[in-house]
């Protein structure tokens, strides 16, 4: 009964140490009297128990590796306080069993040697404005150095930048002078273009005025010389028809008659409105005119009976 239940377990040791199964993302390595001999992939797989032996088990997932904070100098010696964080994937888990005894630490170290190296050739300014050229820079040089390793390095992010405190009022100072600088620059642009809107405002009004007023003596220039064409007409068509009129038989008549009439309408308005009698000169003027408007209207008479 003994013996039975010693073959039982022994039985149970034979099956467990020669039946492996590997999870998904995962990759053992199996050695055979020490030496490598095959990866386990995913599944079920069997082991010779006293003979092969799984040395190293492996996951073939994504990885991040925070990276220590480190004080890194810049080219003009400034200090600067970073940490970072790496993003590595097992590509090949033979190499990463045997390439490095730790390739963890490995891509560490090398990860922050890089990073003051790469910081080292900036300015101060530039490291903030050009963190990918950075993580560029130190994920290309891992990369290359982690294939030995069978480490596929897929980036680098840069956590944080902290410069010193003095540094850090030195840089706010700056920013607020250039944002003072930049109020100026936009308060002096605005009246700039207000002074140059009132002035073009101005000039514009000044325009309008003088069109208008131009205009305006045109116009009544054009009025007058209307006017006056108009009277000019009206007189000229008043002289035709006096000279046709006198042209026809007794005109000449009627012409002297109302001469005379006019002339004695104007002694007699002179007359009304003065207390002091007025007489002509030489009488015989107006006796003339007197005569010349009987004889006038007696000549007048017989054709008109």
């Amino acid at each position: 009964m003994e013996i039975a239940l010693i073959l039982v377990v022994i039985v149970g040791i034979f099956i467990v140490r020669t039946l492996k199964i590997v999870p998904q993302q995962h990759a053992w390595v199996v050695e055979r009297l020490g030496k490598y001999d095959r990866t386990l992939v995913p599944g079920l797989s069997f082991v010779v128990p006293f003979i092969e032996r799984v040395a190293y088990k492996h996951s073939l997932k994504e990885v991040p590796l925070d990276v220590p904070s480190q004080v890194c100098i810049t080219k003009d010696n400034t200090q600067l306080q970073v940490d970072g964080i790496i993003y590595f994937q097992i590509t090949d888990p033979m190499r990463a069993s045997y390439g490095s005894s730790n390739y963890v630490f490995a891509i560490t170290q090398l990860a922050q040697t890089l990073l003051r190296s790469v910081i080292g050739k900036m300015e101060l300014d530039k490291t903030f404005e050009e963190r990918d050229t950075i993580n560029g820079a130190v994920v290309s040089a891992l990369d290359e150095a982690a294939g030995n390793w069978g480490v596929k390095v897929l980036r680098y992010e840069i956590k944080d930048l902290t410069p010193p405190a003095e540094i850090l009022r030195s840089m706010q100072a700056q920013i607020t002078a250039e944002r003072e600088k930049r109020a100026l620059i936009a308060a002096s642009e605005g009246r700039k273009q207000e002074q140059i809107n009132i002035a073009t405002g101005e000039r514009e009004a000044s325009i309008a005025r003088s069109e208008g007023a131009r205009q305006a003596e045109i116009n009544k220039a054009q009025g007058e010389a209307a006017a006056i064409t108009a009277v000019a007409d009206a007189t000229a068509g008043a002289i035709r028809k006096i000279a046709e009129a006198i042209r026809e038989p007794g005109g000449e008549q009627a012409v002297q008659l109302k001469v005379a009439e006019k002339a004695v309408d104007a002694y007699a308005h002179l007359a009304q409105k003065n207390n002091t009698m007025i007489v002509p000169g030489n009488m015989t003027e107006v006796a003339g005119l007197i005569g010349t408007a009987m004889a006038l209207m007696k000549a007048k008479a017989p054709g008109q009976a």
